[in-house]
């Protein structure tokens, strides 16, 4: 268990128009301002936040600061995605000065049930977290005896409401920007190739809505194990169907790789690909002309490349891209905080604002569902670099 809490520095709105504050915390570097009292932070690149000391058994007493606990994984086979989270929301801390908040970390390697009823018995009001949907559901039931809200890393639809938020990237929301994009365009006929399980299901239900509310068809779809001969047969079945003018690859941005050059020596020579959050992760994809021209939608990268920087400044390596999630979520409660009296629970109806709230993954706001809607860009896969060809909406429709 580690804790993250730093001296005062004016951290300001954080409605849409937090974009100017955000883009200015990641500018002005990262001098920490330090209270009478408190020593500078000493850890180092792989260690957590400073652990202040108890003075009974628990947690030191604090009134002035509310208790925030976030709960990832900080050992076991997720440990360095946990650890990433954790240090940027060490970053945002101290880029907001942590006048009213004080965060202590939580392992759910060790159990997230477990983990949760310690967050809970030592007085946090808010969990950020967990980042796997099975320890959301194992640590909702306790969150909400308690009367505390969860601000999870997961993007599992199933999980969300009644106390759940999910702060994750919706794959439904991805496949919906990128399908009205490539209507936008001319596309009338798509395809889809979907993996086998839980998320190829979910976003097989995402592509035929979107496609079918954006006035398109969906000529022929197909699923396949994640195996090079599933994926090639795959392939192969998709050019017995009808002709289409773009194929959707619901997957990782290595599945990509592997099937683009299959589709154009078959059944799509001049197809569009189109792809979803998930591609945002691998630079890799402009290096192959198989898919130059592909369409992906995603959050905007221009602020997380600056998290990033500093991120590898004060730990001296390159962050999961999901640690923005850490970062934004401590900017959503420290401007919740502004309102909030210590010792009081969390006001959770601030989270329904919905003109919404801006981070470094952009523009955000929660559905009745609990379900963060968020603002998409579209990219373009070119030789050696993604371009913006549909920016992300500066501001929600009502």
């Amino acid at each position: 268990m580690a804790e993250a809490g730093v001296a005062p520095q004016p951290a300001g709105r954080m409605r849409l128009r937090l974009g100017v504050l955000v883009a200015a915390l990641l500018v002005a570097g990262c001098q920490t301002i330090v209270p009478r009292g408190d020593k500078p932070p000493t850890q180092g690149p792989d260690r957590p936040p400073q652990v202040d000391t108890p003075i009974t058994p628990g947690l030191p007493d604090d009134q002035e600061r509310h208790r925030i606990a976030l709960l990832v994984p900080m050992t076991g086979a997720n440990a360095a995605v946990g650890q990433s989270i954790a240090n940027a929301a060490n970053l945002a801390v101290l880029d907001t000065g942590g006048q009213r908040i004080r965060i202590t970390t939580y392992d759910t390697a060790l159990g997230a049930a477990a983990a949760a009823q310690k967050a809970v018995a030592e007085g946090n009001r808010v969990i950020l977290g967990p980042l796997l949907s099975e320890d959301v559901a194992a640590v909702a039931p306790i969150s909400r005896r308690a009367n505390v809200p969860l601000l999870s890393f997961s993007n599992d639809s199933t999980v969300a409401g009644n106390g759940v938020y999910l702060l994750g990237y919706s794959p439904a929301q991805a496949i919906e920007r990128v399908v009205g994009h490539a209507r936008s365009r001319g596309v009338t006929s798509f395809a889809g190739l979907m993996p086998n399980g839980v998320y190829g299901q979910r976003a097989s239900t995402a592509f035929i809505r979107a496609v079918e509310g954006a006035g398109g068809r969906v000529v022929g779809m197909q699923n396949y194990d994640r195996s090079q001969r599933s994926i090639a047969a795959a392939v192969t079945r998709l050019g017995q169907t009808s002709s289409y003018d773009a194929l959707l690859i619901a997957d990782s941005g290595g599945v990509a790789l592997q099937a683009a050059p299959l589709v154009r020596k078959g059944s799509g020579p001049a197809a569009r690909f189109l792809g979803t959050e998930l591609w945002n992760t691998e630079p890799s994809l402009a290096t192959n002309p198989a898919l130059r021209g592909a369409w992906f939608a995603s959050v905007s990268n221009g602020l997380y490349n600056q998290l990033a920087a500093k991120y590898r400044a004060r730990y001296g390596k390159a962050p999961y891209r999901l640690s923005s999630l850490g970062y934004d979520a401590v900017l959503l409660v420290t401007r919740v905080a502004r309102d909030w009296k210590p010792g009081t629970a969390f006001p959770a109806r601030a989270l329904a604002d919905q003109g919404g709230f801006s981070g470094i993954d952009g523009a955000f706001r929660f559905g009745r569902d609990g379900i963060a809607e968020r603002s998409l860009e579209v990219q373009q896969i070119d030789a050696g670099k993604f371009t913006t060809v549909s920016a992300a909406p500066a501001r929600f429709a009502e």
